[in-house]
This record gives structure tokens, C-alpha cells and sequence, in this order.
């Protein structure tokens, strides 16, 4: 699938799905080693600037409105470390709003062993950049069909994650499988499939995608919460419909929060926001309403 068209197609199988059920942080982001750090990827930024979503021009704003809004880190994609100087223009926005960039997200067609090569250099400099800007969660997506995957597909999956992990630990970055509502769908089919093919793979969840796959938050962080050092966090209406915070929705947190506990969590969790309508506040205000109330509920 085109990348410039994930997104929508996300979008449309998610609603109908939920309708039917740091190392090396910068001067003030310190967090201490017991405690999970709160980031927010910066989507609902990126989304205004199709099809590659480089919002690099704004850079200086989103990290500005993460400072006020209490947010200490940011995940950012893999577009905006490929970009000239990537390591230093960021780094010193970073180090001028205080702060972090804790790791990416990034996407390929996984599936397809003809884009191996290509993606694999790519992983080899976008981790590099990483590196120096002390980033360590390296998210990874492998691409989207309108189909349920097949089983040599996820055998080429696994032989690429297995070489990334490799390029991931050399730049000592944690990669970890991101789920959207995809790898969840025909009952964990691709989930499941890498989980059996990589039995130690660690794991970064989108807790929301989970719901909208018809799947229980709560029983999915018991079940997978010890291979868990990643999560998204984003809350919805009982329609399915996105809120413009978390905690505005009908998501149970709290239980959430309390499964974390009992399976002792000690990754860190990425507050990810995105609108199925125009917002009626401004996105640092989102952020700072979100922010406060994981910290309420989480305790982070």
C-alpha cells in the first residue's frame, strides 16, 4: 500500500472495528530509572503535510508547544531523521525547548523481500542519526495490505526485524513491533505469526488500535504486558469516534493503568493524538489535558 495512504485506510478499518466492541535525555527531562517516561509521537502535526508527512518546517513550534504542554519527549518518524543535517537541526531544537527526542516510528513494506536492501541501509542511517540524539525506541510497522498477510509473507517479515534488531542494537536502539488495527485483525493473525516466529521480540502496542480490533485492553496487557517496553495512548467516544484528549473517552484507563501494575511495566508510553473532526482547541492545549491526565491515572 502507498504510505501516503496508511493513514486512511487505518482509519476506515479502525472505525468499524471499535464500533464492534532514554538514555542520554537532555538538562530538565530527567526521569528517574523506576519510572516510565511519557512521550508523544507528533501524528496529528505530521497528518498536514501529506503524502510523506515531513513536518520538519515546524519543528521549532511542535517542540515549543511539547515544553508547554509538560511533555518531556517526542517521537518523531523516520522521514524527518532522513532529512540533511537531520542529528544537529534537531538536536539543537531539542536542546533549546528542553526536549527529548525519546525514539521513532517508522514504516516498511516488510512483506515484500525486493525492498530489503533499501529498507535495511535506510535503518542503518535513520538509527544513526538516533544514536546521536540519544533516542532509543525504534518503532516498527511492516507495512499494509488490504488482505490477511500470508504465512511466507511473515517469514520475510521476521528475517527483516531480525536484521533490524541487530542494526537497532549496535546504535543501542530498542526495537520493538507497533501494532495498528492490521496486525491485530483475523485474531492476531500477524501479531501472533512474529510473535511465534521472534519469541523474544519486544513489543510496542497502540492500546487504542487494540480496542478498535474488537480486542479487551486489559486482558491484551496481561497477556503480552512482560514483552511490553512501548505503548500508545489515545481515547475515543463509545461511537468509535477519536476525543481530542485522552481521558475525554470512554477508555478504561484505570483498569488499564492497574493491568500495567500487576504485570510490572517499566517501558516507557507515547500519548498519540489524532482528529476525526477539526479540533476545537489548539493541539498543545490537547496535549497538556492528555498529559495531566495520564498522570492522574498513571501515576507517571
Amino acid at each position: 500500500m502507498d504510505n501516503s495512504s496508511r493513514r486512511d485506510f487505518l482509519k476506515a478499518s479502525g472505525t468499524i472495528a471499535g464500533a464492534a466492541v532514554l538514555s542520554n535525555l537532555l538538562p530538565g527531562c530527567a526521569v528517574a530509572a523506576d519510572k516510565v517516561m511519557v512521550s508523544a509521537h507528533l501524528w496529528e502535526y505530521a497528518r498536514k503535510f501529506p503524502p510523506n508527512w515531513d513536518c520538519t518546517p515546524i519543528l521549532d513550534t511542535i517542540f515549543a508547544d511539547y515544553k508547554y504542554a509538560g511533555i518531556a519527549g517526542i517521537e518523531m518518524m523516520e522521514i524527518h531523521l532522513r532529512q540533511k543535517n537531520a542529528a544537529a537541526n534537531i538536536g539543537a531544537i531539542s536542546k533549546k525547548h528542553g526536549v527529548a527526542v525519546t525514539g521513532i516510528s517508522y514504516y516498511g513494506e516488510m512483506f515484500d523481500k525486493s525492498q530489503h536492501t533499501e529498507i535495511l541501509e535506510d535503518v542503518e542511517l535513520v538509527t544513526g542519526v538516533m544514536k546521536q540524539l540519544g533516542a532509543t525506541e525504534f518503532g516498527i510497522t511492516t507495512g499494509f495490505v488490504n488482505r490477511k498477510k500470508t504465512e511466507d509473507e511473515l517469514d520475510t517479515e521476521a528475517l527483516l526485524i531480525k536484521d533490524i534488531i541487530m542494526i537497532c542494537e549496535k546504535n543501542t536502539v530498542v526495537a520493538n513491533i507497533h501494532s495498528h488495527i492490521n496486525e491485530l485483525q483475523f485474531d492476531m493473525f500477524e501479531w501472533k505469526g512474529l510473535i511465534s516466529r521472534i519469541p523474544d521480540i519486544k513489543l510496542g502496542p497502540d492500546l487504542n488500535w487494540v480496542v478498535r480490533a474488537g480486542i479487551d485492553p486489559v486482558a491484551f496487557v496481561k497477556k503480552y504486558g512482560k514483552q511490553m517496553v512501548y505503548m500508545h495512548l489515545r481515547d475515543q467516544t463509545a461511537d468509535g469516534v477519536w476525543t481530542e484528549a485522552v481521558g475525554e473517552g470512554v477508555i478504561d484507563f484505570p483498569a488499564i493503568a492497574k493491568a500495567l501494575k500487576e504485570v510490572d511495566f517499566k517501558g516507557s508510553a507515547a500519548i498519540e493524538l489524532t482528529f476525526d473532526k477539526p479540533a476545537t482547541r489548539p493541539i498543545k492545549e490537547d496535549l497538556k489535558i492528555s498529559r495531566e491526565y495520564v498522570h492522574k491515572v498513571f501515576g507517571w
